[in-house]
């Protein structure tokens, strides 16, 4: 079982910079992928960050290229996802999201991933 909660979102305004953060229990970390996925509402959750186990692949949607990174760190055990020049389409629920995988890179895929946190919610006002 691997426990995964996420922290940092808040309401900013366009333009603006947040770092979410993911922090994981529970299992080995660094046998898993990790991603960040966003719930708008009456939107189906879509992908939006991943790195993979080793932290070689990683990879952005590219409605967020050029905007955001994300990192992780397998000695603490976290994710981190740095978004800046905020953009009041990226308001959703955020979620960070583990896939035990047995190769290096990731999945864009929601339903691939079996571990979930709780979400927070970002909101970009215009």
């Amino acid at each position: 079982q691997v426990h995964l909660v996420e922290s940092g979102g808040g309401l900013v305004q366009a333009g603006d910079s947040l770092r979410l953060s993911c922090a994981a229990s529970g299992h080995t970390f660094a046998q898993y992928a990790l991603g960040w996925f966003r719930q708008a509402p009456g939107k189906e959750r879509e992908f939006v960050a991943a790195v993979g186990w080793s932290g070689r692949y990683a990879g952005l949607a590219d409605s967020v290229k050029g905007r955001f990174t994300m990192s992780r760190d397998k000695v603490e055990n976290t994710a981190t996802l740095e978004m800046n020049s905020l953009k009041p389409e990226d308001s959703a629920v955020y979620y960070c999201a583990a896939d035990l995988v047995s190769y290096p890179t990731y999945s864009e895929r929601a339903d691939m991933y079996e571990y979930w946190g709780q979400g927070t919610q970002v909101t970009v006002s215009s």
